[in-house]
Parts: C-alpha cells; sequence; structure tokens
C-alpha cells in the first residue's frame, strides 16, 4: 500500500514526465491543422493540479487524490485535458477517503475513472485514451483478483495500458495510414510512468522547465479594481479558498448568505473539498472569521481597490492604446452581480471578432480558439464575471466544448453550453437570439441557427501529413470545408475563390467573410474584388477584419 505523500509524489512525477514528453506527444496528432496539441493540453491540465499538490503534506491518500481532482477540473485545457481529468475524478473516488493506496481501491479508482470518461462523451471512439484507459483498468481488476499487491495493481495497469497503445492504429485506420500511435493514448502511458517512477523506485521526475510557459499564473498580479469603470461602494477586495471541514455540517450558502449581509460582488463556488469565495467588503475580517467555522483558509488575498483605482484607470488607458495580443489567456475577470436575466460568454481570438461578438450584446469574451484552448478555470471566471443569471456559452471550437462543460456544475449561475464549433456558428447562434423566448428554447434555436451555416476556412499546414486522401507538405495552405480537409494549394487567391464555390449553393444568401491578422487590408480588398466579381450577382459579400491567428479566412455562408 501507499500513503499520501507517495501518491502526491506520484502525480507531480507524472505531470513533470508529460511535461518533459509534450512535443513527442503532440507531434503524434495526425490532423495537419494547427491547434492545441494532445500533450500540450495534458500537460497543462495537469500543471494545475501540481501547484495544490506541493501544498500538502502528510495527507491521507484520500485528500491527495481528492485535491488533484478538483485542481484537474478547473485546470482542464482542450478535450484531452477534459478526459484526463475525468480519470483522475473517477480515481479519486475509487480512492475514497482511505488513508493509504490498496490493491482494491487502486483498482477501484482505475474502474471508476474509466467509467466518468466514457460517460462524458456523447460518441466514444475505440482506438483513443479512452481504450487505453479502459484496458489500463481492466489489466487492474485482474491482477487484483490474482491477488497482487498495490504494486503490482498498477504495474499491470501500465502493462494493459501499453498494449492498448500498440493496438491502437489497429482500431483507427487514420492512425494505421499515419504510422503512429493516439496521442491522447501515449499522454496517459506518460502519466502512468511518470507515477510508477515514484510508486516503484521512490524517483520523482523532475521537470525539465522551472516555469511551464503559457500556464496560467493564480498568484500572479491582478488588478482588484477589474476592467470594469464605476463606482466603488465596498474598499476590500477579498479572496480565498477554505479548505472544507469534514466534520462541519453548515453548507457553504450559509457562508454566502452573511456575506451578502457585509458585503456585494460575492462569489461562493464549492465542490467536495473546497469552498472559493470572492467578496467586496469594508469588514474583511468578518468575512474571514465567519469562513473559518467552515474549515481552514488558504489563497487568502484583500486588496484595496479605492487605492488602486486611478492606477487601473491609467493602466487601462494605457492598455488601450497598445495593440491586443490575441495569444493572451492570462485575462482576469471581476465577477459580477447577476442582474440580467441571460449574458453571454464567447471564446475567440482576434480583436475584430471579438468586437463583432460584442456588437452581438456578448458580455464576456475569453481569448483563445485554435492553438490556445482556455482551461475550464478561464471559462469559469467568465461566466461569474457575467452579470445574469442565465448564461449562454458559445467554446466556438470542437476542442473548447468539453472544457466550457466541466464549469456547469461547479457555477453560480445556470450554464448553457452551445456546441458551436467554428466563429460562423457562434455569430449565427447570436443573431438567433429571441428575448421573448425562454431560455431552453432560445438554446434550441441558437443551436439549429448554428447548424445551417456553412463554414470555411483557410490555414497553412502545422506537419507533413498522409490525410483523409490528400499528401500534405508542412506550409501548404489547407481548406477545410466545414471542417474537413477538403483540398491543398499553395496559392492564396486560387484558394479562396475554390473554397468558396464549394460552400455557396442555390439557397445561399450571405457570404461573410473574416480576415486574420496575416492578412493586409489591400490583400484582403483585393480577394474582395474577385470574389465580387465571380459570387456578386449570387450572394451578398461582406468583407470583417477579423484580426484572428491561424486562419488567414473565415468563411461563413448562409
Amino acid at each position: 500500500m501507499f500513503k499520501g505523500d507517495i501518491l502526491r509524489d506520484a502525480v507531480i512525477s507524472a505531470a513533470n514526465n508529460l511535461y518533459n514528453n509534450r512535443k513527442r506527444v503532440d507531434d503524434l496528432n495526425v490532423f495537419p491543422v494547427p491547434d492545441g496539441d494532445t500533450g500540450t493540453n495534458m500537460s497543462m491540465t495537469l500543471a494545475n493540479s501540481v501547484r495544490e499538490l506541493e501544498k500538502l503534506s502528510s495527507a491521507t491518500a484520500g485528500k491527495v487524490a481528492a485535491v488533484n481532482a478538483s485542481a484537474l477540473l478547473r485546470g482542464a485545457r482542450g478535450n484531452s485535458g477534459v478526459i484526463t481529468s475525468l480519470l483522475f475524478r473517477g480515481f479519486a473516488k475509487g480512492i475514497g477517503d482511505e488513508e493509504f493506496v490498496t490493491a482494491e481501491n487502486l483498482s477501484a479508482a482505475f474502474t471508476l475513472g474509466v467509467e466518468a470518461a466514457y460517460k462524458a462523451v456523447m460518441k466514444p471512439t475505440e482506438g483513443t485514451i479512452l481504450t487505453v484507459a479502459r484496458v489500463a483498468s481492466e489489466y487492474a481488476v485482474k491482477a487484483k483478483d490474482e491477488g497482487k499487491d498495490a504494486l503490482g495493481v498498477f504495474e499491470a495497469a501500465l502493462e494493459g495500458a501499453k498494449e492498448a497503445l500498440a493496438s491502437t492504429p489497429e482500431l483507427l485506420p487514420v492512425l494505421k495510414k499515419a504510422g503512429v500511435v493516439d496521442a491522447g493514448g501515449q499522454g496517459f502511458v506518460v502519466i502512468l510512468e511518470g507515477m510508477l517512477s515514484v510508486l516503484r523506485d521512490g524517483i520523482i521526475i523532475k521537470s525539465e522547465a522551472v516555469v511551464d510557459d503559457g500556464e496560467e499564473e493564480e498568484n500572479g498580479a491582478r488588478n482588484a479594481a477589474g476592467e470594469f469603470e464605476g463606482e466603488i461602494t465596498f474598499t476590500y477586495c477579498t479572496e480565498f479558498i477554505v479548505n472544507r471541514n469534514p466534520e462541519c455540517e453548515k453548507e457553504p450558502n450559509e457562508l454566502r448568505l452573511f456575506l451578502e449581509t457585509i458585503g456585494d460582488c460575492v462569489v461562493v463556488v464549492d465542490d467536495e473539498e473546497i469552498i472559493k469565495v470572492h467578496v467586496h467588503t469594508d469588514h474583511p475580517g468578518n468575512a474571514i472569521e465567519n469562513a473559518l467555522t467552515f474549515g481552514q483558509l488558504v489563497h487568502l488575498k484583500i486588496e484595496n481597490m479605492r487605492d488602486q483605482h486611478e492606477r487601473a484607470k491609467h493602466d487601462a488607458e494605457v492598455s488601450r492604446k497598445k495593440p491586443a495580443k490575441s495569444a493572451d489567456l492570462t485575462e482576469t475577470f471581476t465577477p459580477a452581480e447577476p442582474v440580467n436575466p441571460v449574458g453571454f460568454v464567447s471564446v475567440c481570438a482576434g480583436d475584430g471578432i471579438a468586437n463583432l461578438f460584442k456588437d452581438l450584446n456578448v458580455d464576456t469574451i475569453v481569448s483563445g480558439g485554435q492553438t490556445m484552448n482556455p482551461s475550464t478555470d478561464s471559462i469559469l471566471k467568465a461566466i461569474e464575471a457575467t452579470p445574469a443569471e442565465t448564461v449562454y456559452v458559445l467554446p466556438n471550437n470542437k476542442n473548447i466544448i468539453m472544457a466550457a462543460e466541466q464549469a456547469i456544475p461547479i457555477s453560480t449561475r445556470k450554464v448553457i453550453v452551445l456546441h458551436t464549433r467554428t466563429i460562423p456558428q457562434g455569430i449565427s447562434a447570436m443573431l438567433a437570439f429571441d428575448p421573448d423566448l425562454d431560455t431552453e428554447a432560445n438554446a434550441i434555436e441558437m443551436q439549429k441557427a448554428a447548424e445551417r451555416v456553412a463554414t470555411g476556412q483557410i490555414t497553412f499546414a502545422a506537419r507533413d501529413s498522409d490525410y483523409d486522401g490528400h499528401k500534405i507538405k508542412k506550409g501548404e495552405l489547407l481548406a477545410l470545408n466545414n471542417g474537413k480537409v477538403s483540398f491543398v494549394d499553395t496559392d492564396l487567391d486560387k484558394t479562396v475563390l475554390r473554397l468558396t464555390k464549394q460552400l455557396i449553393n442555390k439557397n445561399s444568401e450571405f457570404l461573410t467573410v473574416i480576415y486574420g491578422e496575416d492578412i493586409t487590408d489591400e490583400k484582403a480588398a483585393s480577394i474582395e474584388s474577385q470574389l465580387n466579381e465571380k459570387f456578386g450577382d449570387k450572394v451578398e459579400i461582406t468583407f470583417i477584419s477579423g484580426g484572428q491567428p491561424i486562419y488567414y479566412f473565415i468563411l461563413s455562408v448562409e
């Protein structure tokens, strides 16, 4: 059996091992489009847990597993990161409140982790990380039934994972054709190998980096005055996390009700292990005293908003004069009172696209998209910053939908995640919103509108690939028709015209072209002229400077 400190070190070792091997995992991706690659997303997800685990000492195995699961939930990025967090959430349930990891609860942990991951995926695909995790759990259960100890069960699980990983090309033809194994499955094996280094040999694999670049720093500098202009009613922005006392029978809602009597902008988010608190108040000591009745406090932060207000205004003015960085995922959000019945959060990249969504009444923008998958915690903070009782979330990318959905159970608002997979789908969804309909009816109509729009995207190949019948060389132009590679070319003008011709049919009325940060206004005007000459008698054409990275052009046809 293993005590809590060993399990803690094992997970830290796994995170370090994954960070060290993230590029090797990324390189297994067969889809040639630049995206939020698997190894990077999984590594950034686990990095969120390391910060919390390093604070634990002499905790039970159950406590370590629960803290790990909670941190991974908030840090999950991309589909691979979400599935990883779900595997560990089930893992925590299997360990339960036990002091030690045993053969029995370890085998149960693997089984429950797989069950949680499969349930979360609408259409589970074999030959992926799901298969690798499932076979690992089957080997773990068999080893337990054979009387092996906890180490033997874990070694068996890793053996099963490796065998399943080797078989993934036989289950997914696209992997076999590319001559690679599944990237997510490889990432899971790397995680197990990192854990085994501690469980068997007592060695924590060291990270090759001091800081995980690109990762959000929870303890970094933050402007308490936020980004919103307005009267400051209370002086102190007070934030902390309560590590819940399991013997405390009081409900977190009692803390929320008390805080509302001494301040405003109250946000109380909880799960089985923690209560996360934010409040503006003139009496932070009272907030702290009341919170202490629920458990121990960590990450305590009190900031004088009046003192910072003038500096915040100055910084905001300077910031407005500088070009925004579309790849910035470190924005901070100030929690807002839910004063409106509905509100909207949209994920997008590019100033022009962000402004377009704002013009469509989106309240809060999360910077992100292709190659920049925001975490569940980033999306959750954006939801809490939206002044509405019900918040619709537009992920606008298929690799962000699962991360957004993980925010639903931990938000203080009612959250509806629409399955928008592209920017045009998100725009169409917003245009379909009807304030006279109820929230559920609007969700249905907005989703229908999103599915009616045809999306074209032009980007570049991130790697050499033999994908879906196309021989693709790194750097070539890729034309995507509703997410699928349609053709490859080297001439941008011809690519735009050819893809537009594919998207337009006899029922098409509108063509919207959003050009990216790498396209000059002169180049855009030239292509607009060519499109008007060829298709101007068939559709109404609108050009918009989106400023988005990665995609030279995004086409929307309705």
